[in-house]
């Protein structure tokens, strides 16, 4: 009798890992191909699996892209979590920390980028519930970017003149983008020029004057 739960422990840690599996091949795939271009068949693929193994941990593409949503947002947390209280001074200091993170953390994995790129730009106008997640997510981002310049322009760090929300979601776009554009250019640019220079930019751009004197 002892060994019946042992044995079901044991498959739902190798049920547990096959899922994880999947979802980095997603991960994958779909940053580099899109989700519209990338088939459930292209997965099972790369991943030697049958389809119909795949399609007992994921019914549909649609349930593997949101669960490819989620895992990716989980490990933003575990990575951003961290840096502690966002919302303590000083401002720019906080911004420039997630800066620095968030250039190491896509540095190191670059496709989490894209992937949210990708699937951002695609799914707008063809699939209504993954484009949810991803603003959902997104969103999330954007608010906590968003805390830190109404604190730096209660402090005197940020200019008074920017509109905090449209900033966040802007320089949350920026590197989202400069990901997407220097894979482009991968073969002759470097991925730490293009976002160090993007960071350099945001700071300076956001920063007050009086606070730099």
């Amino acid at each position: 009798m002892a060994r019946e739960p042992a044995q079901r422990e044991l498959k739902q840690e190798r049920a547990a890992r096959t899922r994880m599996e999947i979802l980095e091949a997603a991960i994958q795939l779909f940053a580099r191909r899109g989700f519209l271009a990338t088939t459930m068949a292209d997965l099972s693929r790369a991943i030697r699996m049958t389809p119909g193994a795949l399609y007992w941990h994921f019914p549909t593409k649609e349930d593997l892209l949101l669960a490819a949503i989620e895992e990716l947002h989980q490990r933003c947390l575990r990575e951003f979590q961290p840096l502690g209280d966002l919302r303590q001074p000083p401002a720019m200091e906080q911004l420039q920390r997630i800066s620095e993170r968030a250039h190491r953390f896509l540095r190191e994995h670059r496709e989490y980028g894209i992937f949210f790129a990708m699937l951002a730009a695609e799914a707008t106008d063809s699939n209504d519930q993954v484009a949810e997640a991803i603003r959902e997510k997104l969103d999330l981002y954007a608010k906590t970017l968003e805390g830190i310049i109404r604190h730096g322009q209660k402090t005197g760090d940020f200019r008074q003149d920017v509109d905090a929300l449209h900033t966040a979601h802007s320089l949350l776009g920026g590197f989202l983008g400069v990901l997407v554009h220097q894979n482009l250019f991968r073969a002759s640019m470097d991925f730490d020029l293009p976002v160090a220079s993007l960071s350099r930019l945001m700071t300076a751009g956001i920063g007050s004057t009086s606070a730099a004197e």
